[in-house]
């Protein structure tokens, strides 16, 4: 089929963001609008049009994005929605090649998404990064193991306090956590701390909680309630958006805030993989953890994305890459502190999509194996590249985009 795949002019924005929105059947608010003009810029926004009209959109935002070991440009893919009308004619495949080709252009080794449904992206190449986990406990029955009691106060601020205060706890995470990524201060003000009525989703009002050790900003959360009652009895949920914590102490300070909520049943929300909470607290059943396939990453350009990396040893392994939707990665690749391409014989073959789902310590190359994602064709390689691309703590994307 015939379409344009381009950058919509500025008067053309909403147009294409209503095809968008009606890919996913719902539709563009005003405030919606105004909110995603001011943090997609219009130079990473594409639509496909037919015969003039949009029919399909994808965009990607600027983010930098915590590896192990350091950090790198990413971008954040989304805004990818394909009109009814228009579905299995060649159109995503068409914006995800101009995409791709065009973070590979500005420099971004990376790219990443939250897929909308998961059997899609593989194919152009991405892998399952950073896993996520949610909770769904009841409240009555959370306690912690070997309590040494509470310590510290936690405070409700207001927006205003929030977007001074929040800011730099969430740097300083995110610098330490792999699958992080940035926050500009438009996204701070237009999305993390916003509040518009139509995403509560029958809730209450987002509350700002503070957490303060000896006096010091430790830690913040971000929730709201869910009102529920029957026969006199309190069934309200507590949802919880952000939670985050400068330490085990103040990580338990911050969960046992949350857990003491008067008339709240349940609490529910996304919790960092990398956290001992399901070890630290008495019954770890009550927890309800559940995993789900989280942030995606495709390494755009593999030696770039590479040499940004950390590794576990001073050790090397070479790769046979394969790589169809970017060809420009295919190849030899010697995996370690110095990579580059190399005429050795491989000593592990495998897709770029799966050598991205280890990049940033989600999984290791013998779970690879385990699941028939990778091919030892040397003895003992499998151990060496489990041991180079080893990471102290599991990656975690706490930001949908």
């Amino acid at each position: 089929m015939a379409v344009e795949v381009r950058h919509p002019a500025e008067d053309e924005l909403r147009a294409a963001m209503v095809a968008g929105t009606t890919g996913f059947g719902d539709e563009l608010k005003d405030d919606e609008f105004e909110r995603h003009s001011k943090t997609m810029p219009l130079d990473r926004f594409y639509a496909a049009y037919d015969n003039g009209r949009p029919v399909a959109t994808t965009g990607s935002y600027p983010f930098l994005l915590t590896i192990p070991g350091g950090e790198l440009p990413a971008g954040g893919v989304t805004w990818v929605a394909v009109l009814p009308s228009h579905r299995r004619r060649g159109i995503l495949t068409a914006m995800m090649r101009k995409q791709l080709d065009d973070l590979h252009e500005r420099g971004e080794p990376l790219a990443i998404l939250w897929a909308s449904e998961a059997a899609i992206y593989g194919r152009f190449g991405y892998g399952i990064a950073a896993p996520e986990m949610r909770i769904d406990a009841e409240r009555a029955r959370f306690g912690f193991r070997g309590d040494p009691g509470p310590t510290g106060a936690v405070r409700l601020v207001d927006r205003d306090e929030a977007l001074e205060v929040f800011p730099p706890l969430y740097d300083a995470i995110r610098r330490e956590t792999p699958g992080f990524v940035t926050r500009s201060a438009e996204w701070w003000e237009h999305y993390k701390l916003a509040d518009p009525e139509h995403w509560r989703r029958g809730a209450g009002p987002k509350f700002y909680a503070l957490l303060e050790l000896d006096g010091n900003p430790a830690g913040f959360a971000m929730y709201r309630i869910k009102q529920g009652w029957e026969q006199g009895y309190s069934t309200s949920e507590l949802r919880v958006g952000d939670a985050f914590a400068i330490s085990i102490g103040a990580t338990r300070e911050l969960w046992r805030f949350l857990f003491g909520i008067d008339l709240v049943a349940r609490v529910q929300g996304r919790i960092d993989p990398g956290l001992p909470l399901f070890l630290m607290v008495t019954d770890p059943r009550n927890v309800q953890l559940r995993v789900a396939d989280g942030l995606w990453l495709r390494l755009i350009d593999l030696e770039a994305a590479l040499r940004g990396r950390a590794y576990g040893s001073d050790d090397s392994v070479v790769a046979e890459v394969r790589d169809e939707f970017c060809p420009w990665n295919e190849g030899r690749w010697r995996l370690g502190p110095e990579p580059a391409r190399t005429d050795q014989e491989p000593e592990l073959e495998l897709d770029v999509a799966d050598l991205a789902s280890v990049y940033l310590g989600a999984f290791d190359f013998h779970r690879l194996a385990a699941a028939e994602r990778v091919r030892e064709l040397k003895p003992g390689a499998l151990d060496r590249a489990t041991a180079l691309f080893r990471t102290t703590r599991p990656p975690y994307c706490p930001e949908d985009f």
